[in-house]
């Protein structure tokens, strides 16, 4: 029946108004595929619940054995800040879009031992500039 297509379905749905979204759990038939990519995951959520696909958040999915099918949980915020306020860091880290760091690694690991040498408020006024007096 869902050959060359991916086909989604969601089996429980819960409104969590206090956090400001939606939660369900996800089951996405895949024939012809090991599993799916998140990111056509979230477009294709963010269109069957209208709403962008930024503030969509899939986790935790599993493939059948066998394959063509994976389980996984899916959340969907009501608007950015309210993902940004609930989610964990780590779930944040690894679905927004990356910060480039400051300086290059010598930099950081110089300006890392020399807060060593120093307690309390002197660590958080030292930057990696303190030398040159910026």
């Amino acid at each position: 029946l869902f050959r060359s297509k991916q086909w989604y379905q969601r089996r429980v749905a819960i409104t969590a108004g206090i956090l400001n979204r939606r939660q369900m759990v996800v089951d996405v038939i895949h024939p012809g595929k090991p599993n799916m990519s998140k990111n056509d995951l979230k477009e294709k959520l963010a269109t069957m619940y209208r709403t962008t696909a930024d503030v969509i958040m899939p986790f935790g999915f599993k493939t059948d054995f066998g394959g063509g099918r994976s389980t996984g949980f899916a959340l969907i915020y009501d608007n950015l800040d309210a993902l940004k306020k609930v989610e964990p860091s780590f779930r944040l880290k690894r679905f927004l879009a990356k910060e480039d760091k400051k300086g290059g690694r010598r930099q950081r690991k110089e300006l890392k031992n020399r807060k060593k040498k120093v307690k309390g408020k002197k660590k958080t006024e030292m930057g990696s500039c303190k030398r040159n007096g910026k």
